[in-house]
């Protein structure tokens, strides 16, 4: 038996207009409810960002939400944890992994209710590192899904490794990076996609294969992707109990994914599985220590100790900058919720951490990449949240108890991250 476990990943950063995310779930979201419902058989695992469920609510979406909270109460998908606001996770401090994740499941849970029970991980743009296995493995998740790049050794397909942390062990799947790709950029039709399956099975009696991809690529990013490509997979591999002579047929026709069984009924060679049904399906491999990458890291880019391109790369001065003030917005947050002191100073902490909270989204990095992504608009979107969270962190600061002095060592603080913000403007002028 082949075992086909797919991901699909549900995102928008928290700068997106309503217009656009009103055509995204025109486009794209109902549409795949309406396909999922159509074909119980199908089973999937599903992450959806805290950031996106917020932003469903708050637009008049709340259809989108109640349609995946009914297919997880029926077991046809599951949810996954991950960083509420996207944020890379190996590149901010681990007191803000966690608070990602543990804000990420309080709104999920809120929103999709008992429904919500991740047993997986997706890390934003599958960035990985060994740091952030800590805080995941206390979430409670028994597996890590990652980009087919960070995997050390031989490709697993009928066992599964794992990754240790602190004595404690978590599953790690590895997504086919060229088989999601060639899905994501319409390189591979549907019977192509079954018979391509088929291939890897070989003499081995059962294997696994995990495709995982943003879900926007059905209906948003390709129009009607998710009717003549998902659709008819699914369509492929639904179970048939037609007589045995018109299964003989059948198979010829579509592509010999049909074994025949003595009692003339048939069943599908590819089975869909969610990610953590395959725990159950296959034997613990190896201790494995993944590699550090994200799901668009390239060879070249290992070989450079470049690990996240599209969101720091070694010689993109915006990156470099983005990070620099990034920084300087983590350490005054911090300082301002230990000075913070009175209802004044208290009122504008919180807001800043709020804010903090929606700067750390990894949108803004990837739109200053220039490979080829580049859009100085939603760079300096970006650039906005965070400089309104050093605003209101020193204000908190300021309007606190704190001594003089410590309020003037801030302000420098604050006005280093004014300096940064405006050679990174000055970079978007000319770039």
């Amino acid at each position: 038996m082949i075992y086909w476990a797919q991901l699909l990943h549900f995102y928008q950063p928290p700068t997106q207009v309503p217009s656009v995310l009103r055509k995204i779930c025109n486009e794209s979201y109902r549409p795949l409810l309406h396909v999922f419902e159509e074909y119980p058989n199908a089973r999937l695992t599903i992450n959806f960002n805290g950031v996106l469920t917020d932003m469903l609510m708050d637009c008049g979406h709340k259809d989108v939400i109640e349609g995946f909270r009914n297919l997880a109460e029926m077991g046809q998908i599951e949810f996954t944890g991950t960083g509420k606001y996207h944020p890379i996770l190996p590149l901010i401090p681990k007191e803000e992994v966690k608070r990602q994740i543990d804000l990420n499941a309080q709104t999920n849970r809120h929103f999709f209710g008992r429904s919500y029970t991740p047993q997986g991980f997706f890390p934003p743009e599958m960035c990985y590192s060994q740091d952030i296995l800590r805080p995941i493995i206390k979430s409670g998740c028994r597996w890590i899904i990652l980009g087919g790049i960070a995997c050390p050794t031989e490709w697993p397909v009928d066992i599964i490794y794992r990754a240790e942390c602190d004595g404690q062990e978590i599953a790690v799947f590895f997504r086919d990076d060229v088989l999601s790709n060639r899905i994501s950029f319409r390189n591979m039709e549907a019977k192509e996609f079954i018979a391509h399956l088929e291939q890897w099975q070989g003499e081995r009696e059962n294997i696994y294969v995990v495709t995982a991809m943003d879900a926007e690529t059905y209906g948003h990013h390709i129009q009607g992707w998710e009717r003549t490509f998902l659709a008819r997979v699914y369509e492929e591999l639904e179970p048939s109990v037609e007589p045995l002579e018109e299964i003989k047929q059948a198979t010829v026709l579509a592509g010999q994914h049909i074994s025949l069984l003595t009692n003339g009924e048939a069943v599908t060679k590819i089975q869909m599985v969610t990610v953590s049904q395959l725990l159950d399906l296959f034997p613990h491999g190896q201790t494995i220590e993944p590699r550090p990458s994200s799901w668009s890291t390239t060879a070249d880019d290992m070989k450079d100790g470049n690990y996240y391109p599209l969101w720091q790369d070694k010689k993109n001065e915006v990156h470099r900058l983005q990070w620099e003030h990034l920084s300087i917005c983590i350490e005054l947050v911090n300082e301002a919720l230990q000075f913070a002191d009175n209802d004044e100073s208290r009122h504008s902490a919180t807001i800043a951490r709020g804010l903090l909270d929606r700067a750390e989204h990894s949108c803004q990095m990837w739109w200053a990449s220039n490979r080829p992504m580049w859009d100085i608009n939603l760079i300096h979107m970006g650039l906005l949240d965070q400089w309104r969270t050093v605003v209101n962190a020193y204000r908190a600061i300021n309007k606190s108890g704190a001594s003089e002095e410590t309020k003037r060592e801030y302000y420098h603080r604050a006005v280093a991250a004014r300096d940064i913000r405006s050679k990174l403007e000055d970079k978007l002028f000319v770039q």
